[in-house]
């Protein structure tokens, strides 16, 4: 009897020890297809400059529903209703020489935290926005990579370009609806503190801070092409919140992003003089981390979804305005709003449809506005719990902006994708 005490308490002992150590989960995404589409437009900083452009192709390719990634998470149960936590998630590209991604996204997620039940999570590193994470649940297509979801504003490789070469202008694309994925709103920050509660009442808040900031001593000599140093800061903040209320799903957020980097700390921002060496161009904060340059880029969403049970309802608005930190007067705002439903069918099959308008305009140098539409519908047919394919049809078109530019294309998907 005694044997058999003491081999339960050991077994339960050693429960216990193991419970107290991390778990850690790989996880991922591998998604390929045949990927096509064509656009049409042209693209100049004056209507006296354009040059036109008509692009058509096909290949089989990846990323067209998700983003291929690779990922490790663990947590660490500190007792007490505390834990520990990590995530390292970085883009794949299985149909490229290099299976890693090595663009500025190829480091999705790189964070750690603490957590305590009941109150929330913090975590430090490179990680999504909270404007983002809410965008993202509250679009009808989950921001896929094909175009026409113009709150993400997602892949074309040409289109309408901003202001030209002035390097007072912020370079904020008038690409209208489609561009890159950092057109509509800056989808993850480095340097960032980021703080999510649990929900109380049916509220979630969401707060985070990104710090990275650099001074060097002004050195070289009295001409302007060898002039080195000064401050180099890149700050942001956000708030936001979500609202759950039986079928109901409300979110709101606001952020914003500013980048410094004159040459000199102690001489005021101007352009290039013979004093004062070259600043960088004014851009925005893009989708790879910590790219604005001397840009205050303001961002503000929300967004909400219900849920009828076979159909559910999705409604978005985006603004967002890049301010130059060189000339006050130079500045671009892009607002998009769409809504869109998606719903299971039969237990296997899913699909989805999506409409947007919006506007982009610009005060100084050539001022470009131009109005823009775009529209998407897809389907999944899930094969498994890990398995589907998929089909997914999106199209963008404007008219023609002030400056002469205009654009018309479309994409195409199918393939499979498979999580792990």
């Amino acid at each position: 009897m005694k044997k058999s005490l003491f081999a339960i308490a050991a077994v339960t002992a050693f429960a216990g020890a193991a419970q107290a150590q991390s778990s850690v989960t790989v996880y991922g995404i591998i998604d390929m297809g045949l990927n096509g589409g064509h656009q049409k437009g042209s693209t100049g900083a004056t209507r006296a400059a354009q040059t036109p452009f008509n692009n058509t192709g096909m290949q089989f390719g990846q990323n067209a529903e998700t983003t291929s990634r690779l990922g490790f998470r663990g947590t660490e149960d500190l007792g007490g209703g505390k834990s520990a936590f990590f995530t390292l998630e970085t883009a794949l590209t299985p149909d490229g020489n290099n299976m890693f991604g090595t663009g500025g996204t190829a480091n999705r997620v790189s964070i750690v935290g603490l957590a305590n039940k009941g109150m929330g999570r913090m975590a430090i590193g490179t990680n999504y926005t909270p404007l983002f994470s809410n965008a993202a649940s509250t679009s009808p297509g989950q921001f896929n990579n094909i175009m026409g979801d113009i709150i993400y504003g997602a892949q074309t490789a040409n289109g309408i370009t901003g202001f030209g070469t002035t390097a007072s202008a912020p370079a904020l694309s008038a690409n209208n609806a489609n561009s890159s994925t950092d057109v509509g709103l800056t989808v993850r920050t480095a340097n960032m503190l980021r703080i999510d509660t649990d929900p109380v009442a049916g509220f979630v808040g969401q707060a985070f801070y990104s710090m990275d900031n650099t001074t060097d001593a002004q050195t070289g000599t009295t001409t302007a092409t060898n002039r080195t140093g000064g401050k180099n800061d890149r700050n942001g903040w956000g708030l936001g919140t979500t609202y759950t209320f039986k079928q109901l799903l409300v979110a709101a957020n606001y952020q914003s992003l500013t980048a410094t980097n004159p040459y000199s700390a102690a001489v005021a921002q101007t352009a290039t003089t013979a004093a004062v060496a070259a600043t960088g161009a004014p851009a925005i904060f893009g989708s790879s981390v910590n790219t604005g340059t001397n840009i205050k880029d303001n961002q503000w969403f929300a967004g909400a979804t219900y849920n009828f049970g076979i159909l559910k309802a999705y409604a978005q608005y985006i603004n967002r305005k890049a301010t130059s930190q060189i000339d006050a007067t130079q500045y671009a705002t892009r607002t998009a709003q769409q809504i869109g439903l998606r719903g299971n069918w039969t237990p296997t099959i899913e699909s989805w449809a999506s409409i947007g308008t919006g506007k982009y305009m610009t005060y100084g140098s050539t001022a470009p506005t131009v109005n823009f539409n775009g529209y998407q519908v897809g389907t999944n047919y899930i094969l498994s719990k890990r398995t589907n394919l998929y089909g997914i049809y999106g199209a963008s078109n404007t008219g023609t902006s002030s400056a002469g530019t205009y654009f018309n294309g479309a994409q195409y998907a199918v393939g499979v994708r498979h999580t792990f």
